[in-house]
């Protein structure tokens, strides 16, 4: 069964050129030009994953972002003229899973996707077995790898594959400083680069779900110049 990805662009060219090289990749398209088309066909197509432009003529990309996340899991890939790191970050801390700024290489757009659905369907696959439970616990804090479930003082949290993958993570690690390098590498299995914010803006939304102050955290606590640390 084919995926589907559901392509957000009110330039038509861009959205055509984008369709195009996943087509040739095997992926069923969708393709809208608005925000309100956009919620429209997520709510009856449940694509797999969407690429978002951030201008739209009706609503940002930002802003169907968040409600993607108030309700859907899959992977959300942006798209922006903007190169601002603020643009970025804001992307990511909303709940994007990855960030692109035009003009980019379509081939590279394709891989980032596969990278993208490869994670979330290992996550859904996971979460689906029945294996002997593997998990972690600290003050409250639960996370079992098998059935890819994490709560928090016995309530669920919604964690998007992503944040699961870094809290799981630094759990494996618990006790080191696990360095935004080591971190990114390990979760996103590419090559880190000295100007990413990737890796900062998910461990402040994974704060913010974990009700966790940077400034007296219980749980991820930040070792300045260095990286992250669970103990």
């Amino acid at each position: 069964m084919k995926e589907t990805i559901l392509i957000v662009d009110d330039e038509k060219e861009i959205a055509d050129l984008i369709e195009l090289y996943l087509s040739n990749e095997g992926y069923d398209c969708l393709k809208c030009h608005t925000g309100r088309k956009a919620l429209q066909l997520i709510s009856r197509e449940q694509p797999e994953l969407a690429i978002l432009d951030v201008m739209l003529p009706d609503m940002s990309g930002f802003e169907i972002c968040r409600k993607i996340r108030e309700e859907y899991y899959f992977p959300v890939i942006m798209l922006t003229a903007r190169t601002e790191d603020m643009d970025k970050i804001r992307g990511l801390t909303i709940g994007a899973d990855d960030y692109m700024t035009k003009p980019f290489n379509p081939l590279e757009l394709c891989a980032r996707v596969k990278t993208q659905l490869r994670r979330f369907r290992r996550y859904n696959q996971e979460a689906a077995g029945v294996h002997p439970a593997r998990r972690h616990e600290l003050r409250g804090l639960v996370i079992d790898k098998d059935t890819h479930v994490c709560t928090l003082y016995d309530k669920p949290l919604n964690l998007t594959p992503i944040e699961f993958s870094i809290l799981w993570y630094l759990f494996e690690q618990k006790g080191r400083v696990v360095s935004s390098e080591e971190l990114f590498e390990a979760v996103w299995g590419e090559k880190y680069l000295d100007s990413n914010n990737t890796v900062m803006a998910h461990i402040g939304r994974l704060r913010e779900k974990l009700k966790d102050s940077p400034r007296h955290p219980k749980f991820i606590k930040t070792v300045w110049g260095v990286g992250y640390r669970i103990e």
